[in-house]
């Protein structure tokens, strides 16, 4: 079926990076995957590129295109090449729609052209030790000075996504206690300087998989963060924290579905390689029925996030509707991906072949940016159960 998510644009801009990627990231990912980390010049190469302004107004440095569809290109052409952009993602996908909403005008043209260029990377600190998904248990506190000209902040965050490259991370903390009827009461956003005396960067944890993305663990003792860096009203924060899941939702379902179709493209090159009894692998019946079922999959899927895209870029996005979409694109690609694992028999198994790193960095889909179970209960709620 003839795809119509995409147009002219977005195929120049898939070019582009398809060709950047083929040049700049995979000759040297092997050893960026080994360290565990990518080189912090990559965020300002990709910044020239224009991947971080695309949806940053044009007073701002950027392009001004109000349009998700980019951000859903770099997942496809990404995983399509089997590699990351590292802890990337949370800078422009989950920092900037929460910039562009709540940041003042003078706040947005202090950031903004370093967010654009990839010299200022953001990062977002929601979760912390022992709180998990209770984000109205967070005990990281911002104290007001009595002048009011300054917080002082102190506690401690971890699952951080870009924390080690991070230059600017938006932290939620508690400015005020919870109020007997509102646990949700006092939570505000904090823009806070990496540099800033007493905030620290704890370990870089070490995942199963998203290796080369910086996941880290954060610290503030006594960090004095300008008043001026709230964003968005005081005492408000838990109430923003909500308004970009359907987005954030949308892109892992997105990326999940990319994960399966790149999976479906490297069993079917490894199958036609490998010969077996004398003839390839993919001459055989069993081959050929699970890479047909796997494709079939990968078209549902596809035809599920093309349609969420359209949706989200028409402001029509439901919470319902995208958790339907990351439950079943995570589920689709959780199979998909096993399956493809399994026709690449022992090979699959090393990190060498990009399909062993497809298997684990997959695994985090059903979990992140809300449970599987947590999806079936937003789904469950919108059909009036």
């Amino acid at each position: 079926m003839r795809r119509t998510v995409f147009d002219e644009d977005h195929e120049a801009f898939r070019k582009t990076l398809r060709s950047f990627i083929e040049s700049e990231v995979a000759p040297h990912y092997q050893e960026w995957f080994d360290e565990g980390l990518v080189p912090r010049d990559l965020y300002r190469k990709l910044g020239e590129l224009g991947v971080w302004g695309i949806e940053v107004p044009e007073e701002y440095g950027g392009a001004g295109i109000d349009s998700f569809k980019f951000s859903a290109i770099v997942s496809e052409e990404t995983t399509r090449a089997g590699v990351s952009f590292g802890g990337a993602s949370a800078h422009v996908n989950l920092c900037l729609p929460y910039l562009l909403q709540l940041g003042t005008e003078e706040q947005l043209q202090r950031w903004l052209p370093g967010f654009v260029a990839g010299e200022t990377m953001f990062a977002i600190a929601m979760t912390e030790p022992g709180t998990g998904s209770d984000l109205a248990g967070m005990r990281t506190t911002a104290k007001k000075s009595e002048d009011g000209s300054h917080y002082v902040l102190n506690g401690a965050k971890t699952f951080i996504t870009g924390g080690v490259h991070a230059d600017r991370v938006i932290v939620c903390a508690r400015t005020a206690p919870a109020t007997e009827d509102n646990r949700r009461h006092g939570i505000s956003l904090l823009v806070v300087d990496t540099t800033s005396q007493g905030y620290e960067v704890g370990r870089k944890l070490d995942k199963i998989g998203l290796r080369t993305s910086d996941t880290a663990e954060l610290s503030f003792s006594d960090v004095v963060v300008p008043a001026e860096d709230l964003l968005g009203e005081e005492h408000e924060g838990f109430s923003y924290l909500g308004q970009n899941l359907p987005r954030e939702r949308l892109g892992i379902a997105f990326g999940a579905y990319a994960q399966a179709a790149a999976a479906v493209r490297f069993a079917q090159a490894y199958t036609e390689d490998r010969t077996v009894f004398g003839k390839p692998v993919a001459s055989f019946q069993n081959t050929k029925f699970e890479l047909a079922a796997c494709k079939a999959e990968v078209d549902a899927a596809q035809a599920v996030v093309d349609r969420a895209l359209e949706a989200e870029d028409a402001g029509e996005l439901t919470a319902a509707e995208a958790a339907s979409a990351k439950l079943f694109c995570t589920e689709v690609a959780d199979r998909v991906i096993d399956r493809c694992l399994q026709l690449h028999g022992g090979y699959g198994f090393m990190n060498e072949y990009p399909i062993a790193r497809l298997y684990t960095d997959n695994r985090v889909n059903r979990i992140y940016g809300g449970t599987s179970e947590v999806m079936k209960m937003i789904i469950a709620k919108q059909m009036g159960l």
